[in-house]
């Protein structure tokens, strides 16, 4: 592709606070002289960023950092319309065509940059309305995994377009609809962390490994990757220090599971089995709307919106036990022992096919 000399170098959109940590990591990847030149842009569609982007500005790692209204298709009647089952494929496709230009034209008003200036847009979970913007803009980009191994649990765009998938990609490689995950025509490939334990795999997936990208990140710039995320560093430390003197203790992982009363059930069986004589500490996720202080009153409730990587940075932090059920805890390193719950144990709160949907592919 050939660029203008003015053009900026690249611009990252990002739709969850592991987006933005994965963003900056990546920055800390370059060498000093190249940073400061990206910009960073925050969809509100699914998150409250806070501060973040005060925070993001400081660090000198971005040239500007700017919100994105994005919206949702349920947001408009005309975009919905297009939206339903019509009970025959051939005219599932043709109100497909129409759905997917009508969602990107939603976008234009709220879209914060002309995307046309950069080098390198670089789009994580490009599923969501960006995605199709671009495709209807006709602008080339690069996706990013949503999360750590996200297409390991869930390949979204084989669920998405099961049946006649290949029919499908090739209206998607001819900008006709949008499938998301690199296939997309304007998607130049989508990087992943790694593809080993992949089912399908796919000429765009280009692999690169999240924990050597942490690695590669300097004791110093560690600090930068800190003061993105974190407020107040020594308040959480010394909250989860004198609370665990003389006990073991084990921090749970929250997510937005289910309707919140079977959300509070499902933490409150993982407390019962394995909080017994234990500190428990609780992280919300940020987009989990649960008030677990009132609820958990017995647990602590770590507080502050931030990736739960950036705790392998705090020096001091340990917990003897860490408990997820879906988030991928892999790129944790301050616990002894990891807890994946995964699918069986969802199995007891809502119906399978929920949850396993690469084995329904």
């Amino acid at each position: 592709m050939l660029f203008e000399k003015n053009m900026k170098d690249r611009i990252y959109v990002c739709h969850t606070y592991y987006h933005v940590y994965i963003a900056v990591v990546k920055e800390l990847n370059l060498e000093p002289k190249q940073r400061g030149n990206a910009t960073l842009i925050l969809s509100t569609m699914a998150n409250d960023f806070e501060s973040l982007d005060l925070r993001a500005r400081e660090s000198g790692l971005f040239e500007d950092v700017l919100f994105f209204d994005e919206q949702v298709d349920s947001s408009s009647k005309r975009v919905m319309k297009y939206h339903s089952d019509r009970g025959n494929i051939i005219l599932n496709l043709l109100q497909r065509i129409v759905y997917t230009r009508l969602l990107g034209k939603l976008q234009e008003p709220h879209v914060p940059v002309d995307f046309t200036q950069y080098k390198d847009i670089y789009v994580f979970n490009d599923s969501d309305p960006i995605g199709y913007y671009l495709n209807y803009k006709k602008i080339y980009y690069h996706a990013l995994e949503d999360g750590l191994d996200t297409l390991v649990y869930s390949d979204s765009a084989r669920w998405s377009n099961r049946g006649h998938f290949e029919l499908k990609c090739m209206m998607a490689k001819k900008g006709l609809i949008f499938i998301e995950n690199g296939y997309s025509k304007y998607c130049l490939d989508m990087e992943i962390n790694d593809d080993s334990r992949l089912k399908y795999k796919s000429l765009h997936y280009v692999c690169v490994n999240r924990q050597q990208l942490i690695d590669n990140v300097s004791k110093e710039d560690k600090l930068v990757l800190l003061g993105v995320f974190m407020e107040d560093v020594s308040g959480l430390l010394n909250q989860m220090q004198e609370a665990g003197k003389n006990k073991p203790a084990i921090l749970i992982l929250t997510e937005p599971l289910c309707e919140l009363d079977v959300r509070k059930q499902i933490f409150e069986d993982i407390i019962a089995e394995y909080g017994q004589g234990a500190t428990v500490y609780m992280k919300p996720h940020p987009r989990d709307i649960l008030d677990y202080e009132k609820e958990f009153p017995q647990a602590i409730v770590l507080k502050g919106r931030f990736p739960m990587e950036v705790m392998n940075d705090i020096p001091g932090i340990e917990v003897d036990k860490v408990i997820s059920v879906f988030t991928v805890v892999d790129s944790i390193h301050f616990a002894k022992e990891k807890i994946f719950l995964s699918d069986d144990f969802m199995d007891k709160y809502e119906a399978p096919e929920l949850h396993r949907q690469n084995e329904l592919i």
